[in-house]
């Protein structure tokens, strides 16, 4: 049953892609406005074929991943302290409160200019983006945790460490999940973002060269792989989640 909702939930991309190669070869719209979706897929193949994909990609993951996870444990890390802290919250709370809503990616051309237009920039770019989602799940998670919980543990003979390790942790983990799934495609769309502003290798600066060079396959295969790789890892992390949560009353619904 699982199984066929999932096919099910599959269903509008299906019609999508349908609707895409009927309007395609309608002669509506020419090639170049619209390739064909076998002439999309065929170029995929062919880049696949050579290697080309496979560097284009991986170099996109290894910046998207590289943010992500220094922002996932950093962001965890600082949100916790500052829910400990008062003169850390004191401090922060309006540094969150401006840069959370603020258009990170204007900062790139500083990024740039102080760290260059190779990997460093864009990893930076990933870590200034996705980390307040982390940040502000884990304050809110933590701050959310009942005192009675803490006094508890406290009584029973835990350091205040202790307590905070395994209590407060654990009580907001599903906070922290929560930051994370948010983080993991805010880290994906930046990296793309900065490549495209950036040029060189990466699925977004292929994509702009594409562009540049008129060759719409190539833009088009671009948005395909972006697309495809941004779902297999939104499915990812709610994979991720939910084998962690098993505990958790969110898990049985």
């Amino acid at each position: 049953m699982a199984r066929l909702s999932g096919l099910a939930a599959l269903g509008p991309i299906a019609v999508l892609l349908v609707a895409w190669q009927t309007l395609a070869l309608s002669g509506h719209v020419t090639p170049f406005m619209l390739p064909s979706l076998t002439t999309v897929l065929q170029r995929i193949a062919r880049d696949a074929g050579s290697g080309e994909l496979a560097l284009q990609l991986g170099t996109t993951l290894y910046r998207t991943f590289a943010g992500f996870l220094i922002a996932a444990l950093g962001g965890i890390a600082l949100g916790l302290a500052i829910a400990r802290s008062a003169a850390l919250r004191w401090f922060f709370d309006p540094i969150i409160s401006v840069g959370f809503p603020m258009p990170k990616i204007a900062f790139l051309p500083i990024v740039v200019l102080w760290l260059g237009f190779h990997d460093v920039s864009k990893i930076a770019m990933v870590i200034l983006d996705a980390i307040f989602p982390v940040l502000t799940a884990t304050i809110a998670g933590a701050a959310a945790v009942q005192k009675e919980l803490l006094w508890s543990a406290r009584s029973m003979g835990a350091s205040a460490r202790q307590a905070w390790r395994e209590v407060v942790l654990a009580a907001a983990l599903p906070e922290l999940r929560t930051g994370n799934q948010v983080a993991l495609p805010i880290a994906l769309i930046v990296c793309i973002v900065a490549e495209m502003m950036t040029g060189g290798i990466g699925l977004g600066g292929i994509m702009i060269k594409s562009a540049r060079f008129a060759d719409s396959p190539g833009v088009f295969a671009a948005i395909v792989e972006i697309a495809v790789v941004g779902f297999v890892l939104v499915k990812a992390m709610a994979w991720v989640r939910r084998r962690l949560l098993r505990w958790h009353p969110e898990a049985h619904h």
